[in-house]
C-alpha cells in the first residue's frame, strides 16, 4: 500500500510556459487531461520577488507564465509542447493578441535536459514541416518560478465576466481547443 501512495508522487513532473497573458494559459492548460495544477507566475527575469505591477513595466526581464504540474503517465510533455504551439502564435516577438512587451513572449523554460531537448526537437520538426515560417520563441533555462498574487490564480473561473476574460480568453480558448481537436 505504502509503495502505490509514494508511486502516485513519482508521476508528477513541472513544466513552464509562457505565451502571452497568462490569465488565458492557464486556462488553456487547465482543459488538458493529465494536468493536475496549473499556476499563474512570473519567470525569466532578474527581480526577485516581482509583482504584477513591476512586470507590467517590462523592466523586470519576467514572463508571465504558467507552472503546469503534470502526471507524466497520463500526459506527455511532447503533449503539453504541442498545446503549447497550438494554443498561441509563437511567430510574433513579445506580443499576442493585444498584449506587448518582453513579459508576454514566446518561451518554455526547462526544468530537465531532457525538456530542453525535446523543446528544441519539436521547435526544429514544426519548422521542417513549415507549420510556421519562423519561430521567436525561446528555450530557457528555468531558474525560479515567482507565483503571481492570488488574485491572478484561476483567473477566468473566478472571473468569467471580466471584459478581459470575454474578448481575449474566452475566444483564445475556443480557437485552441478547435485547432487542438483537428490537429491529426
Amino acid at each position: 500500500m505504502l509503495c502505490s501512495f509514494f508511486g502516485s508522487f513519482a508521476q508528477r513532473e513541472k513544466a513552464y510556459f509562457a505565451s502571452g497573458c497568462f490569465w488565458c494559459v492557464e486556462a488553456i492548460f487547465e482543459a488538458i487531461p493529465g494536468v493536475i495544477d496549473v499556476k499563474s507566475g512570473y519567470c525569466g527575469g532578474k527581480t526577485e520577488n516581482p509583482t504584477y505591477r513591476e512586470i507590467c513595466t517590462g523592466l523586470t526581464g519576467h514572463a508571465e507564465a504558467v507552472e503546469v504540474t503534470f502526471n507524466s503517465k497520463s500526459v506527455s510533455y511532447e503533449t503539453l509542447l504541442e498545446v503549447f504551439f497550438y494554443s498561441h502564435d509563437p511567430t510574433t516577438l513579445n506580443r499576442q493578441g493585444p498584449d506587448v512587451g518582453t513579459q508576454y513572449r514566446s518561451a518554455i523554460f526547462y526544468v530537465e535536459p531532457y525538456q530542453k531537448a525535446r523543446a528544441e526537437a519539436f521547435i526544429s520538426q514544426l519548422l521542417i514541416e513549415n507549420k510556421f515560417k519562423r519561430i521567436t520563441t525561446s528555450v530557457e533555462k528555468m531558474n525560479v518560478f515567482y507565483k503571481a498574487e492570488n488574485y491572478h490564480q484561476d483567473f477566468e473561473k473566478n472571473n468569467p465576466t471580466h471584459p478581459y476574460v470575454n474578448s481575449v480568453g474566452k475566444e483564445r480558448k475556443i480557437k485552441f481547443l478547435k485547432k487542438y481537436k483537428n490537429r491529426n
